[in-house]
C-alpha cells in the first residue's frame, strides 16, 4: 500500500511502469521462498522516471534508500569506465553483490547507464541471477536487481507516437504491446550494455519494464510536485510558463517533451523570485 500511494503521488504518466512495479514487487514479497532474485530492467528516455521509480522502490525495501548500506547504486561510465578493464570489472562486481548478500539477502542493487555499460561486465552477475538455491553457500533469492537504461527509448517512443496517431489513448498501451520489441531490440542493441547477453538468453529479466515519453500534462505535474515539495503555493502560471519553455517532439505537434521533467528544477528556479 505504501509503495502504491508513493508512486500515485510521485511518478506521473507511466501508468504501465507504475502497474508492473507493483505486481512484480508484490508477487515477490509475498513469496516465503522465491526461486529466484527479482529482475527488472526499466527502459524509456531521460527523465521519465527511471532513477525516480527505482528510488522509491528501494525506499520501500529500506527506509533509507539510497543512503542505505543494503543499497548499490553502480554507474557505468563512473565504475565501469575503461573497456580493456572489463575482466577485473566482472571480478570486482561478483566479489562485491557476494560480500554484500552474504551480509543482506534482501540487497537492492541498481546498475544506471546500462546503455553505456561495456559488453560483457553485466554478464558477471548471471550466475547471482539464476535458479540457484545456493552460490558458493550463499542465496541471492531474496535479492532485487534492477537495471536503467535509455536504450530500447526510440522503441518506445515509436510505438506511443503510433499509438497516438491512431487515435487511442495513451493509457491504453499495455505491456504486451512494448515488451517483447523490448526485449528483442535491447538484446541486439550493441550500446545497451545487454548486447547478446546471457542474462536476456536465459530469460532471467523478471519484466522489460517501458517508461514512456511524457506529454506536457505530465511535466505539468511535475512542475506542480516539485513547486509542493519546495513549500510554494503553486502557481499555474508558473506552472504554464515552466511547461512552455521545455522543448517537444515532433517538432510540428509537439507532444513529448524531449527531456521529460529532467530540467523542471533547474527552470522552477529561474521563476523563483
Amino acid at each position: 500500500a505504501a509503495l502504491k500511494a508513493q508512486l500515485d503521488n510521485r511518478l506521473f504518466g507511466q501508468h504501465l511502469a507504475k502497474d508492473v512495479v507493483l505486481k512484480a514487487v508484490l508477487g515477490f514479497s509475498n513469496n516465503p521462498s522465491p526461486k529466484k532474485p527479482l529482475m527488472l530492467s526499466l527502459h524509456g528516455w531521460a527523465g521519465t522516471g527511471k532513477n525516480f521509480l527505482s528510488q522509491i522502490l528501494a525506499e520501500q525495501v529500506h527506509p533509507a534508500g539510497l543512503r542505505s548500506k543494503f543499497v548499490h547504486l553502480f554507474l557505468a561510465t563512473l565504475h565501469f569506465p575503461h573497456h580493456d578493464q572489463v575482466k577485473l570489472y566482472k571480478e570486482q562486481l561478483q566479489n562485491w553483490i557476494r560480500g554484500n548478500v552474504s551480509a543482506c539477502p534482501s540487497s537492492v542493487f541498481i546498475f544506471d547507464e546500462m546503455d553505456k555499460m561495456h559488453p560483457g561486465v553485466i554478464d558477471a552477475i548471471k550466475p547471482f541471477l539464476d535458479y540457484y538455491e545456493e552460490v558458493d553457500g550463499v542465496s541471492y533469492r531474496k535479492a532485487i536487481f534492477i537495471f536503467l537504461s535509455n536504450a530500447g527509448g526510440d522503441l518506445i517512443n515509436k510505438a506511443a507516437l503510433d499509438f497516438w496517431a491512431s487515435g487511442k489513448r495513451r493509457e491504453d498501451i499495455q505491456l504486451k504491446d512494448l515488451e517483447p520489441l523490448l526485449s528483442v531490440g535491447v538484446f541486439n542493441n550493441k550500446n545497451s550494455g545487454l548486447w547478446h547477453s546471457s542474462i536476456i538468453d536465459r530469460n532471467l529479466i523478471d519484466y522489460f519494464v517501458p517508461f514512456l515519453p511524457l506529454e506536457q500534462r505530465h511535466v505539468k505535474m511535475c512542475v506542480r510536485a516539485e513547486m509542493a515539495a519546495r513549500g510554494y503555493a503553486v502557481d499555474e502560471k508558473i506552472v504554464q510558463e515552466v511547461a512552455n519553455e521545455m522543448t517537444y517532439f515532433p517538432k510540428e505537434q509537439r507532444i513529448y517533451s524531449d527531456k521529460g521533467c529532467k530540467t523542471v528544477q533547474a527552470k522552477l528556479d529561474i521563476h523563483e523570485d
